[in-house]
């Protein structure tokens, strides 16, 4: 029966020409290579190497299997490698929770950046906030990008390690070629007749914000739609239809849409990437560190100046 030794000692004698320098370089004595190759030339039934004055040379069969047998070799050291990897990495598939707008500019970067240097795949689970945090605390998935409140300073919870990533103050989103784009900022005690594109999560955080305003002001909300297709919502606005509660990130450039001001204290909405405190997987923990520099990055090439 043929075995990896065999194979390993008749690659050595092709590439250092010599049985001593084999057994040298593979650290065997060299009656372990001449019984290697023994055994592996009487299994094929053929002389694999010729012993001469100046050393040993495979023959002709010799040198056609060891071609053939060679790129098992690359294979081997290749699915070593990735079993360290992963291995070191905790998991072979990582599964992170997101929301869809900051996240699908930011994830599909950290993941490129992760895999350029693992074996780890990744899984990307899309769902709200509160549904993440149910996922990551069930086990489901293994991390998560969330947003939260600046005003809720609870919502992730001493149970999860939190990385901030973004804080963006929630702005109006209306028509570009509306009465209200013409304006620096906007009162919402003014807007009572205005609708808002609201979403099907009713605890969704821009909802909250906008039923806390209203609720101060004293004056009704309207809905006009309860959606989370963002194309939507960008086309309900752009067309007039209604106005809607955002942030810069998540504005659909290729919609005739602008962020407005409130005079109100509208909040900020801060992205962050949270983890288990006890029960992250390394692999976890480093695709936050590559979502800080990718999010480092970003802030940069638009403002000329490195994160803090």
């Amino acid at each position: 029966m043929m075995n990896l030794q065999q194979f390993r000692v008749l690659l050595a004698v092709r590439e250092h020409g010599s049985l001593t320098r084999a057994a040298e370089a593979l650290r065997y004595g060299v009656p372990t290579v001449t019984h290697h190759l023994g055994a592996l030339e009487a299994h094929l039934g053929t002389a694999l190497v010729a012993r001469e004055r100046s050393g040993a040379r495979l023959t002709e069969l010799g040198e056609y299997f060891a071609t053939e047998i060679a790129p098992v070799f690359t294979r081997i050291d290749r699915a070593e490698r990735a079993v360290a990897e992963l291995r070191d990495a905790g998991t072979v598939t990582l599964r992170v929770g997101t929301f869809s707008s900051t996240g699908s500019r930011l994830i599909p970067a950290a993941i490129a950046a992760l895999q350029r240097r693992s074996a780890v795949r990744v899984e990307v689970v899309e769902a709200e906030p509160t549904e993440v945090l149910r996922q990551l605390r069930a086990g489901e998935v293994h991390a998560g990008l969330v947003y939260h409140l600046s005003t809720e300073p609870g919502f992730i919870g001493d149970d999860l390690v939190q990385r901030p990533l973004i804080s963006e103050p929630y702005r109006v989103l209306v028509a570009g070629n509306g009465p209200l784009a013409a304006r620096a900022e906007l009162d919402l005690a003014e807007l009572a007749e205005a609708a808002w594109v609201c979403s099907r999560n009713a605890d969704e955080a821009s909802d909250r914000v906008l039923r806390r305003v209203h609720r101060a002001l004293g004056i009704p909300m309207r809905e006009l739609m309860r959606t989370d297709d963002l194309a939507m919502i960008h086309g309900l606005v752009a067309e007039g239809l209604g106005c809607a509660l955002t942030t810069e990130g998540a504005v659909d450039a290729d919609f005739d849409v602008v962020l407005r001001p409130a005079v109100q204290d509208l909040g900020e909405r801060r992205v962050s990437y949270v983890t288990l405190r006890d029960a992250a997987p390394p692999a976890a923990r480093s695709l936050g560190g590559i979502l800080e520099r990718v999010v480092a990055e970003r802030r940069r090439a638009v403002t000329g100046v490195a994160a803090p």
